[in-house]
């Protein structure tokens, strides 16, 4: 270590979309059936009982949206002096000029007096949205109640005089790997659609589609004008809403994402009440807990749960006493295997909701002691979202004399600290270079980050850095670092390994 001297597709994109003004009113009376899913009986030799009583339920939504363009006129024209040179073309081509731009895709009625649950995506920016049913003997102006960008959820209204045809809901926690499901939609425009297939996985996270996910993947196909319909079960109740695939030519390759119905429910009772929804915020960062991460904080092998990274400044984590290296194993009785499952728990709670956090804290000496800890959760600030700091491994490549070598370093001052936007509470050495062969490479250290601590020794400075990385004599090197913000969320602190021995 040297001191340095000097294809994922979404349907479509999405923003917030919030309807202001919007309170004080009562969730959507919805119907639900959340008896589990008979299993022993075998299948049918056709489902269209079940499409003739939900189909109905799943329309058919066109929105529309003004773009400006921007001017066409050349930058040097805009400049008095030098128009004089090169003219001044007023044609309609240089004006700025405004087009109407539409959007498809589908929905699902899930109350009696019209609120529509649709993809986020479907009605971006949208000036204007039309419902169709699918008998395309009505249509009606929709209201836009509100957007979730995080979940890629929608919640629509319509006025109707007589009930609206609407579609059960099921539990979708209830849901199994190999259940069948069918996905109802308008694709392409064609006109409502089924498509069978089965259950291929839930919990499906870490895509980078939306901030929070929990997808139910199914290899039903899905296509473009899917994006919002419904995924329902053999019995015909709402288990997901469709919003994106995997594909690398824009049709359906049998790998399909939709929103479990349980969070888009959550987040469109949040929406009709709030106006906006409202997640719990804890202040830590979170990371997978490997084997390795395990050995070098003293835990037994079979460890299972969530690590904290780090601990925010002033957040209910640091009340709550919770420490850098605590594995988190359940959430008010649930148990946590993975980020993307803590993130999820605590989004879903309520802000001001006292909850506890059943954690494992290493000892250098003895055994390590379980804890219940208590938290009452905050309200995520507006520009958080919650995200889970994955190291990012690489092939291994060859390695210097020490687990740091190949990393050079220099000292944290002020106009660094400017230059790069690191926090006042952020203390450490800069990493300013880092070998794309070394070990650290292989474990994810990046040019920008900040090294804060090394085998559980703070490090004030870049001398520091080096000293310790040169005492290190085990395997591994346990290295903490702080993260630049990047475009799938903020930065943060994680725990990285680092291979200490020269391989061939």
């Amino acid at each position: 270590m040297k001191r340095f001297l000097g294809a994922i597709i979404g349907l479509s994109s999405i923003v917030l979309f919030t309807q202001p003004g919007v309170s004080a009113n009562l969730p959507p009376k919805v119907t639900v059936l959340d008896a589990p899913l008979s299993r022993d009986i075998k299948a049918g030799t056709s489902f269209a009982p079940v499409i003739k009583k939900v189909a109905p339920s799943v329309v058919n939504i066109s929105s529309s949206m003004t773009i400006h363009e921007r001017s066409s006129r050349n930058p040097l024209q805009e400049d008095p002096f030098l128009r004089r040179f090169f003219g001044d073309d007023s044609t309609d081509q240089t004006q700025p000029r405004d087009r109407k731009a539409q959007s498809l895709g589908s929905g699902v009625i899930v109350s009696p007096d019209g609120y529509i649950l649709t993809a986020s995506h479907v009605v971006e920016g949208a000036d204007k949205v039309k419902v169709a049913l699918a008998s395309g003997e009505r249509e009606f102006d929709a209201k836009v109640i509100g957007t979730d960008p995080p979940t890629d959820v929608a919640v629509l209204k319509i006025e109707a005089k007589n009930n609206l045809p609407v579609i059960p809901i099921a539990n979708s926690d209830q849901l199994e790997v190999g259940d069948v499901v069918l996905a109802i939609g308008n694709p392409f425009a064609v006109g409502q659609t089924v498509t069978m297939g089965i259950v291929s996985a839930v919990g499906r996270s870490g895509l980078g589609i939306t901030g929070y996910e929990n997808f139910i993947q199914t290899d039903a196909a899905i296509n473009m004008g899917n994006s919002g319909g419904a995924l329902v079960d053999a019995e015909g109740r709402l288990v997901g809403i469709n919003t994106a695939i995997l594909s690398r030519t824009g049709g359906n390759m049998g790998i399909g994402f939709s929103v479990p119905v349980n969070l888009a429910r959550y987040v469109m009772d949040r929406l009709v009440t709030e106006g906006k929804v409202t997640r719990g915020y804890l202040g830590i960062n979170i990371q997978p807990l490997t084997r390795e991460l395990a050995k070098l904080f003293h835990l037994p092998d079979e460890s299972s749960g969530v690590m904290v990274a780090g601990v925010s400044p002033d957040s209910p984590a640091e009340k709550a006493a919770l420490k850098n290296g605590d594995v988190i194993l359940d959430f008010n009785g649930k148990k946590v295997s993975e980020p993307s499952a803590l993130q999820l728990l605590a989004s879903q709670t309520l802000p001001g909701t006292k909850v506890n956090l059943r954690i494992l804290r290493s000892a250098e000496s003895g055994k390590p002691s379980e804890k219940n800890v208590t938290v009452t959760l905050a309200e995520l600030p507006k520009e958080y979202l919650a995200t889970d700091q994955r190291s990012d491994s690489r092939e291994h490549g060859q390695a210097g004399t020490d687990a740091l070598d190949g990393v050079e370093v220099t000292d944290l001052d002020a106009r660094v600290r400017r230059q790069i936007e690191v926090p006042r509470n952020v203390e450490g050495a800069l990493v300013s270079n880092v070998n794309e062969d070394s070990n650290a490479a292989a474990a994810g250290l990046r040019p920008g980050d900040v090294i804060l601590e090394i085998d559980h020794h703070p490090v004030h400075s870049s001398d520091e850095a080096v000293q310790l990385a040169e005492k290190s004599k085990g395997d591994q090197i346990l290295v903490q670092v702080w993260s630049r913000p990047t475009g799938r969320g903020l930065g943060g602190t994680r725990y990285l390994v680092v291979d200490n021995t020269k391989r061939k």
